[in-house]
Order: structure tokens, then sequence, then C-alpha cells
């Protein structure tokens, strides 16, 4: 009765499907293309539109005037609990309002900073990313060709909604782990130890979530050795929603450059269950939940089942992670998202993953690593990344209490 009941915990606790598609706020994004010379032409760059979805949806787009405004329509999705201020990118515009607009149908208006035209729309309908990427590029205010109607197109909007900073992210519990340390130098290049630098990083990581509201445990604030074991037992006596791990590798010269991201590789479940249940008191295996006396096969099965809920919001950090990066500038490896057996990504309670920030043997990548403005960059796009999963995660949540 003990392990059923644990086991029925445990599915209360797994995402419920909704009748609509979501937005995945978090996810979504508004940038500039990096073509300077477009302001010397008409002033405002190109823009593209990111809107990412749960599932592919019908939809349409089009443009309005006086001002010039994107409106897009999007067939069953839920806005609710949605806000544009937490749109990636928001700041680019002079406005952002959306809501519901008929029934079975939502509209998103985007105030544009001068006159646009759609050069390119399309659903993509793959996971594990479905969503609407929309391309503008500007033009003359003679070239501008809007819709003749923009009363009945904004018909039942709400207020347009004040374009700020995307709020703090309060509540939520963030582990970094720099790697290495003490005895243990890590990767060592050109006078540099991986130890030194990602400890650096995490220190400087550290002090950016903070500043925006983000409750941060380090496994080591020093350089002193840590076990790797005993990283994910810190990340889950801290209450964590999140572990990230830093390194910064090395390996023979021309194969590896560029930033990487490792989720667990699923193909390696079974064989971490049975390692954590050898290396860990039995206690310490799933958060909230005394596994002690029970068998291997009902440990495994349970672990298993929490990594049913814990692997996609690691994967949802990794992508959010790596298209950060990508907007911030910063140069990826040719796979920024990969699978690894590491101990740090095991635990099946916390979504966690593995930042290669560059690889050491690289001279760029090492160079990158001692510069601080580089690293500025890069903690920016961690940071960035981390409060728009920790938004969705809030989402989330709200939909599990429903």
């Amino acid at each position: 009765m003990k392990a059923l009941a644990a086991i029925l915990a445990l599915a209360m606790a797994m995402p419920a499907w909704a009748e609509d598609a979501r937005l995945l706020t978090g996810a979504s994004s508004v940038t500039q293309a990096p073509d300077g010379w477009w302001q010397h032409v008409f002033g405002p760059e190109p823009l593209e539109f990111r809107l990412v979805l749960d599932a592919p949806v019908p939809w349409r787009v089009f443009l309005v005037g006086d001002p010039a405004r994107l409106v897009v329509d999007l067939k069953g999705v839920d806005l609710r609990g949605n806000s544009p201020r937490a749109l990636f990118g928001q700041e680019l515009l002079p406005a952002i309002r959306w809501g519901a607009f008929r029934r079975g149908w939502a509209r998103m208006v985007f105030e544009l900073p001068g006159p646009y035209r759609v050069t390119e729309a399309g659903m993509n309908a793959r996971s594990p990313e479905p969503g609407l990427r929309i391309l503008l590029d500007p033009v003359s205010e003679e070239a501008f060709a809007p819709r003749p109607s923009a009363a009945a197109a904004l018909r039942n909007l709400p207020d347009p909604a004040d374009i700020e900073l995307p709020e703090r992210a309060e509540g939520l519990v963030v582990t970094l782990d720099p790697g290495h340390g003490g005895f243990d130098p890590g990767a060592q290049a050109g006078g540099e130890t991986e130890a030194v630098l990602v400890l650096t990083f995490a220190k400087e990581l550290r002090d950016a979530l903070q500043a925006r509201g983000v409750t941060v445990n380090m496994t080591r604030d020093r350089d002193v050795y840590v076990g790797l074991e005993s990283r994910m037992t810190t990340a889950r006596e801290g209450g964590s929603h999140l572990m990230l791990s830093l390194h910064a590798d090395a390996l023979p010269k021309g194969q590896a450059a560029g930033a990487t991201v490792y989720v667990w590789n699923t193909d390696a479940n079974a064989r971490a269950a049975r390692q954590l249940g050898m290396r860990h008191d039995r206690a310490d295996l799933l958060s909230g939940m005394d596994l002690a006396g029970e068998d291997d096969a009902l440990a495994t099965a349970l672990m298993d089942f929490a990594r049913t809920d814990t692997q996609p919001r690691s994967d949802a950090f990794a992508r959010l992670l790596a298209s950060r990066m990508a907007l911030k500038g910063i140069g990826l490896h040719g796979r920024p998202i990969q699978g690894a057996a590491f101990s740090v990504l095991k635990s099946p309670d916390i979504a966690s993953v593995l930042l290669e920030l560059g690889f050491l043997s690289d001279p760029n990548d090492r160079q990158n690593l001692t510069d601080p403005i580089w690293r500025g960059r890069m903690v920016e796009a961690v940071a960035d990344a981390t409060l728009a999963w920790g938004r969705d995660e809030g989402a989330r949540a709200q939909l599990l209490r429903r």
C-alpha cells in the first residue's frame, strides 16, 4: 500500500493535457536582425517573431496602420495567464497587447517602430517546438501597405500593456555547480584551469540571478573539491527547481569548440537508477519520499516515473539556453544540445543540465572565458534563459493546480 500511495502521488503531479493550445511565452521572442545598414535606409531594423506553442494551430497574420501594427490571430490558443511583459525582446516594440478575439480565437497586436512588410510567415508543426515564425522587413512610408480597416481589426482587445523590463523571478531556486575544484583542477591549457574559470563565472552568474530575485545555491564557492554525488544532494537539500553544472573541458585539438548544453541521456536511466541506489541513502533518492526499506525494483520504478516529468523540463531549459546564447551572439558547438550520462544529470526529481561554457583546448574559447565582456554576455544569456524557464514553470504549476 505504501508503494501504491507513492506511485499515485507521483501520478497526480504529472501535467494534465489542456483542451486549448498554450503559448510558451518564455520560449518565444522578438529579435532584431544584425544587419545595421537597414538603419541608414529606413530607420528600423528587420524583426523576427517566434511564437512558440505546445501544439500547432491555424493562424493568420496581417498589418494595420496608424500606427503600424502586426496582428496575429491564433485559433484554439488560450492566452490567459500569459503577460506580454514576459516576452523576450518586448522592449524592441512600443506596445504589445493580446487577448481573446472571438470564440475560439486569440489575437495578438504588436505595435511596430515604423512601417514594415511581412516577408515570411509560417507555422512549424514539428516537435519539440511547434510555433509561428514571422519575418518583417522595414519599408518606406510609401511602400507600406496595411489593411484598410484598423478599427475592425482591433475590436475586442484588452488595453495595451505597458512595456517594462521582465518581472523578477521570486520563488525560483537554482543550484549552480562549478565543476572540479581543490585537488582536481579539471582541464588545463594556456596557463588557465577549468576549476578557476568556471568558479569565476558561477559567482558572476550568481550575482546576476540574485539581482533578479532568484534564490541561488552554490555547490562550492571557493577552490575546494566536492564529490559528484554530494553536488546533487546539495541541490536537493536547497529545494532547487533547477541545477546548472558549469564546465569548460578540453579535447584533442580541433575536435570541439563553442558552448554546448548537455541533458540526461534517457538510454542511461536504468544504469543511473542502479548507481544512485548503491551510492545514496535511500531517503535521499527522491525529494519528499522515503524509499528506505524498499527493494531495488521499486526504487528504480519510482525514479523512472519521476523522471518522465523532470526530463522534459530539463530539455525545455536546454532549448531556452541554446536559444538565448545564440541571440546574444555566443558561439555554439555544431550540435549545441547533446545527451550524456554525466553524474550531475542523474537526479530524477530536479531539472538538470550541464553547460560547457567552451573548450579550453580551443584558443578562441579560452580567450572568451578570460574576457569579462564575453562572460557578461554569457551571464545575461543564462540569466535570461533561467527566468524564462521559471516563468514557464510557473504557468505549468498553475495548470497543475487547476
